[in-house]
């Protein structure tokens, strides 16, 4: 064969390796795509994850299914994911109205111990840092406060889980009704530390007795307090005294898991991103 002929092979092959190297490039993209796609379309948005989760997506990939957290946590209010959760099995998450995140760690032990940041603490940190700042500000003569208790209370109020929703048509407090007794019965066993009675430490919801003319333990035990959820008086305008959720709500889901009803009437919403 002669010497041009040869080139005209040579440049057939090459361009046919191209032309399938292309092929094999675009095949290999689609099953991408499609995996991507796929994994996504299989990530439970419902899952209510521990402070600081980053964006769901990435969480399933973040998360490592360490279980540090569930270790640190001192009331066991996180779980890991069944294997039923496809993509998200061995993750992080909290079922609120069997055990709430009451922040009785009062430092976010589980976001400080995540060795990927699949809880991320930097904004905590960077809270706290802040709100000691404008503390120092303001006393900076008192050298010898405790900066720990300006700390937490600033690195709590920014977490956001989820926000909490009342069901207005079966909420005690909506209906007009009080509340006696035991909330969950005498079976249950999720604890917490109540701030109205200035526990040092979270105790059996069980052994706690309420007499509420108007049912509010939703807003008696939430460990934020007033810039998390109230009792809001209508009656001025025919209405009653009822809970109201505001902007400052973490999502920690203690108010799912005092309240009385058989079904919840208050739900927490995860954020979705």
């Amino acid at each position: 064969m002669n010497q041009s002929g040869n080139n005209l092979n040579r440049r057939q092959f090459i361009k046919s390796g191209a032309i399938a190297v292309g092929a094999l490039a675009a095949v290999g993209a689609g099953v991408g795509y499609l995996q991507k796609v796929t994994a996504e379309a299989r990530i439970n948005q419902d899952f209510l994850r521990p402070p600081g989760a980053v964006d769901e997506s990435d969480f399933i990939y973040g998360c490592i299914k360490c279980g540090l957290c569930v270790q640190i946590c001192p009331v066991q209010a996180i779980r890991l994911a069944g294997i039923k959760e496809g993509l998200a099995y061995g993750t992080a998450y909290i079922d609120v109205r069997a055990q709430a995140c009451d922040f009785s760690c009062d430092s976010l032990q589980c976001v400080e111990t995540c060795p990927t940041a699949a809880l991320y603490f930097k904004q905590f940190k960077e809270a706290g840092e802040k709100a000691i700042a404008e503390y120092d500000k303001l006393h900076g003569q008192d050298k010898d406060y405790n900066p720990f208790p300006v700390q937490i209370e600033a690195m709590k109020r920014i977490v956001r889980m989820g926000v909490a929703r009342i069901n207005e048509s079966t909420c005690l407090a909506f209906l007009g009704k009080g509340f006696k007794g035991t909330p969950r019965g005498k079976d249950f066993k999720g604890i917490n530390r109540s701030p109205y009675t200035g526990e040092p430490k979270a105790t059996p919801l069980k052994d706690k007795v309420y007499d509420e003319k108007i049912c509010n333990l939703c807003v008696k035990e939430c460990p934020i307090g007033e810039t998390a959820i109230i009792m809001e008086d209508n009656t001025s305008k025919g209405g009653r005294i009822v809970p109201k959720v505001l902007g400052g709500c973490t999502g920690c889901g203690v108010c799912v898991m005092v309240c009385p009803t058989e079904g919840p009437s208050i739900i927490v919403e995860p954020i979705k991103s």
